[in-house]
């Protein structure tokens, strides 16, 4: 019996992101490099792709590349790059089938062009579908988001578009890299750390936190529908008490 059989299909997060730690050790325990581990962890993001969109969850964020990714060996990042690509491209009609609307968070301007340019087709070619929003975070940091935010702020209110009485938590958001992307309820990481890693840090102010030592190359369905169930066996009070919910 699959662990999936046990979920609460009515009662199943909106939006679930995820850090996918592990593949760089993973590819050590096997004694090989550890592009051979990047490599393999495609297999279980195309597996949780598919399992969010058979139960129906409508978000999905993936941390793939972060802005300080960018200080690893230039040939690792490079082959990511490459990596990054060649996915897109080998996916980007299963997706498209499977009615995945793909778009990315982060700064994409530092990625190389053509990667933006895969990006862009896919986030084309899928722009009208309606079941699961698959994002990846490219490029992308929490600090980086929230200065970005502050920056563009203040230059609208220099602009006169906006006053200081004005910026409550809604008019912040609207400035997120995430301001059409309902806050995540359950954030899972993969790899035994426990740790965010400047991962959506405004955005996960009430998620829950999953953390598990399966390294992500080997991270599975059953996995997923693991945290899910760990996820719905919680009690969410968001500041009240047991007896106000």
């Amino acid at each position: 019996m699959s662990l999936k059989d046990k979920l609460d299909l009515k009662e199943l997060p909106r939006h679930v992101a995820i850090i996918m730690d592990g593949n760089g050790r993973w590819a050590r325990k096997k004694g090989v490099a550890r592009m051979f581990g990047h490599r393999n962890g495609v297999t279980p993001v195309r597996e949780v792709v598919e399992a969010s969109g058979e139960l129906g969850v409508e978000y999905l964020t993936l941390y793939a590349f972060s802005t300080e990714n960018w200080s690893r060996p230039p040939e690792e990042v490079k082959a990511l790059m490459a990596l990054l690509v060649s996915t897109i491209k080998k996916e980007s009609k299963k997706l498209d089938d499977n009615n995945v609307r793909f778009s990315t968070i982060g700064d994409i301007s530092q990625l190389p062009n053509v990667t933006r340019e895969q990006i862009r087709h896919l986030k084309e070619k899928t722009s009208t579908n309606t079941g699961l929003n698959l994002a990846l975070a490219l490029s992308y940091s929490a600090r980086w988001e929230i200065l970005k935010a502050v920056r563009d702020l203040m230059n609208e209110a220099l602009d006169g578009k906006v006053k200081a009485a004005d910026i409550d938590e809604e008019k912040f958001g609207s400035f997120l890299a995430t301001s059409d992307i309902p806050d995540p309820e359950l954030l899972i990481r993969t790899g035994g750390e426990q740790r965010v890693s400047n991962f959506l840090l405004y955005q996960i102010a009430y998620s829950e936190l999953f953390f598990t030592d399966k390294l992500w190359p080997d991270f599975s369905k059953e996995d997923y529908y693991a945290a899910l169930l760990d996820f719905q066996s919680r009690e969410r009070r968001f500041g009240k008490t047991s007896e106000q919910l």
